[in-house]
């Protein structure tokens, strides 16, 4: 069947030529004058946990097969007892900034949600603070000096969220027009063929039941569509429902993003609850808010990001002497109070290859500013993260059935000859999966496992899956074996490519093993990197692929049991699942693969 396509209108027309909104340069508001002494603002204080090194070790005990901590998850209330400040800290933050005339509220043991006069305000953080407006026509007010806070806070290493003027994150997401059907060899896939390909467990004995998943961006999603996704393929509608945060975001570009994440996430889990968290944008304060929001309340298992921007963009040098590293940290802090509540999050590694960032130049807007520079992304480099790059899929294309048997893949990035990420004059820039050295997290246990290039720091991707190819902007002609997914947007038929597909692949991966685990698994890393050693060990189980070609930009892939590619290799779902012998995803549309 040869696909219709066409354009849509989600608040803007969406042309097949057309990147996402998010897929531009860093947002920044356009500052217009100084906060009046009377004017309402509002800010948040996040506290860091106290007691870091001791969660380390005890997330290693819960992590460890031979520990008697294993798996014994806790609540939010035991991990602020254990980890947090205590009350009498937080009692001492809201007693200062009370006493500088703003009224603060506890939100949660490690954030306080603050409200008052700009004047105010400014007397208490040491600071001016500035109106400024986003493209958007959003407001905010901006803090562009250091902030100076209580010395309560200073104590226990606080810090002031939700006074930035700049939007880091995008989405690692673009469409292309759609070549070929289904039958062709490199796609397009919908998540049954995906599921034949990397060998997932059968629909009939595995499909993730009992298992909450969590998608956030920031676009409603379009109930219509999913209706028309899974009934092309045969498949009952799965539960979805939305959560806003911040009043979240009507139907717009983004819910491009927003439903390829829920139709790939309950496409591979059918069987789990998908909640999507609709945040009203990308900002760091709206992504911490929904995560808080996601820990604070302990009802999801498993947490999806298809988002990102570099880890440099947050260092002094980007942002004029200001060290915003704190802010990568306080995800960190997050993801790291979720592994210990058992919660798994996936991020994407990123669709620019290695090369993720652009020098400052670019971002002023300079022309000829400069060669794409070397970084990884946050949140994906977050140790308490398992962070997905992706490939280029090839199947079995017969041209009479629908059978998807998984034939190859490369990883070569597509290079480019403009910048499509940020929209600058920044040369060398590639598509391709994400993945190098963080400059922020240290080398965590479970990657001194395997030899990653790097014996200090944090390296990404940990996996990768299928994620397509060939954006626009590509130089000459795109890589013959260049593939892509289809979804559904506003009832017509796309496709798209990025890490933003593998990302909810591996959610819905992790979903199918919290049915076969009988619960939650909290930072899976511990278990992929363990399931490397056993295969590198030469004990009959495959569980990743190895030997696929690839270059990002910087790095190569290699026949070693880690690359800064793709990471471990792509899966083989039965095997990551424990389950040898287990009955597999068969043709898609057939019971054992709607």
């Amino acid at each position: 069947m040869k696909l219709p396509v066409r354009s849509i209108a989600l608040g803007l027309c969406l042309g097949l030529s057309a990147l996402p909104s998010s897929l531009v340069a860093a947002e920044k508001a356009l500052i217009q004058g100084r906060v009046a002494a009377s004017q309402p603002v509002s800010f948040d204080v996040y506290v860091p946990i106290q007691n870091r090194d001791q969660l380390e070790k005890d997330l290693q005990a819960m992590h460890n097969p031979d520990s008697p901590s294993y798996h014994k998850w806790i609540t939010p209330a035991e991990f602020q007892t254990r980890y947090g400040a205590t009350p009498a800290q937080l009692a001492a933050i809201k007693q200062q900034l009370s006493a500088a005339g703003l009224e603060a509220t506890i939100v949660s043991g490690h954030r306080l949600h603050v409200t008052g006069p700009g004047g105010m305000a400014e007397s208490a953080l040491g600071t001016a603070l500035m109106n400024g407006i986003f493209p958007s026509g959003r407001q905010v007010v901006v803090a562009p000096g250091t902030v100076t806070p209580p010395n309560a806070m200073t104590k226990v290493g606080a810090q002031v969220v939700g006074l930035s003027g700049t939007i880091r994150m995008r989405t690692h997401l673009v469409s292309r027009p759609i070549p070929d059907n289904r039958y062709a060899s490199n796609g397009g896939y919908w998540f049954d063929d995906l599921k034949q390909a990397y060998s997932f467990p059968s629909y009939i004995g595995n499909t993730g039941k009992g298992a909450t998943i969590a998608t956030l961006s920031d676009g409603a999603y379009i109930a219509s569509d999913m209706s028309m996704y899974f009934s092309h393929e045969k498949l009952a509608l799965p539960n979805i429902s939305e959560v806003q945060v911040g009043g979240g975001s009507p139907v717009g570009p983004d819910t491009f993003e927003t439903n390829l994440d829920l139709q790939q996430a309950a496409g591979i889990a059918p069987g789990a609850k998908i909640i999507h968290y609709n945040l009203p944008d990308l900002s760091d304060n709206s992504v911490i808010d929904a995560l808080s929001q996601i820990i604070t309340e302990n009802k999801v298992d498993i947490v999806s990001m298809s988002f990102g921007t570099a880890e440099l963009f947050y260092t002094a040098a980007f942002n004029d002497g200001i060290d915003f590293t704190y802010i990568p940290r306080i995800y960190d802090d997050i993801f790291a109070q979720g592994n210990a509540q058992g919660i798994t999050f996936g991020a994407s590694s990123g669709d620019s290859g290695a090369l993720a960032a652009v020098p400052l130049a670019c971002l002023e807007g300079l022309p000829d500013c400069g060669h794409g520079l070397p970084s990884v992304n946050v949140p994906a480099s977050s140790p308490h993260v398992t962070s997905i790059g992706g490939t280029n899929l090839t199947t079995v294309a017969d041209g009479t059935t629908r059978n998807s048997a998984y034939v190859s893949e490369e990883a070569f990035g597509d290079p480019l000859y403009e910048d499509i990420f940020y929209g600058t004059s920044a040369s060398g820039m590639y598509w391709g999966s994400g993945g190098g050295d963080s400059v922020i997290f240290k080398k965590p246990l479970f990657q001194t496992w395997v030899d990653t290039g790097n014996k200090k720091f944090r390296t990404v991707p940990d996996l990768a899956l299928h994620m397509g190819g060939c954006p626009n902007g590509v130089q000459g002609n795109c890589n013959p074996a260049d593939s892509y997914n289809i979804e559904v947007v506003g009832g017509q038929y796309y496709a798209a490519i990025g890490t933003s597909i593998s990302t909810p692949d591996l959610a819905g991966l992790a979903a199918l093993a919290f049915e076969r685990n009988g619960g939650r698994l909290g930072n899976v890393n511990y278990l992929l990197y363990t399931l490397a050693n056993l295969q590198g060990s030469g004990l009959k189980i495959t569980p990743f692929k190895k030997g696929i070609p690839g270059f990002n930009g910087k790095y190569f892939t290699s026949a070693a049991f880690y690359n800064r590619v793709i990471g471990l290799g792509t899966v083989n779902g039965i095997d990551v699942l424990l389950d040898q012998g287990g009955k597999t995803a068969g043709l898609p549309q057939t019971p054992s693969n709607p």
